[in-house]
């Protein structure tokens, strides 16, 4: 699995509705929270789809954005999608190319292990995780990421304050 420091490869895939997205696409407005998870409908990978569907609005607000890559087609990723209500987008790997270059490809090549990385606007890999059935440090990481963007705005913001008074003397 590639680490905290590391350059993220950039990649095309497509969406759920069959258009090709680019990491650095991904990466032009925010940060970027990107998962890689097993499969559709699965029920770890509907549990983990649904608990970020429920952090969006704060994932959002901080300034980062969310993007899921499985290997499933389009059209599981729209149905998917559509059932559970996911308002994110889902990316599809079906040759596991991109699941390689992050080195999340199952065992053996078998399957996808379940991981989730933040990276920054210059696609360097700020932190990762790796945790195959605990889907709640997923959650967790995903909170604190959240934690982490809100603490780096107040500063900011703060930051911004004072140099506004600054001028104004």
């Amino acid at each position: 699995m590639l680490t905290q420091g590391s350059k993220a490869p950039d990649f095309v895939l497509r969406d759920g509705e069959g258009r090709d997205v680019t990491l650095t696409d991904l990466l032009v407005d925010r940060p970027l929270i990107l998962y890689f998870y097993p499969a559709d409908f699965t029920p770890g990978c509907t549990r983990e789809a649904c608990k970020i569907r429920d952090l969006h609005a704060e994932i959002l607000d901080v300034g980062l954005d969310v993007v899921g890559i499985s290997p499933q087609e389009p059209d599981s990723h729209r149905r998917f999608s559509e059932k559970h209500k996911l308002p994110f987008r889902l990316l599809c790997d079906p040759d596991k190319v991109v699941i390689r270059m992050y080195d999340v490809d199952g065992p053996f090549g078998v399957g996808v292990r379940r991981a989730t990385f933040l990276i920054d606007q210059d696609r360097t890999i700020y932190d990762a995780v790796l945790a195959d059935v605990r889907i709640s440090r997923h959650t967790e990481f995903i909170k604190q990421a959240i934690q982490l963007m809100q603490e780096s705005n107040e500063a900011r913001d703060e930051n911004d304050a004072g140099n506004e008074d600054e001028q104004i003397d």
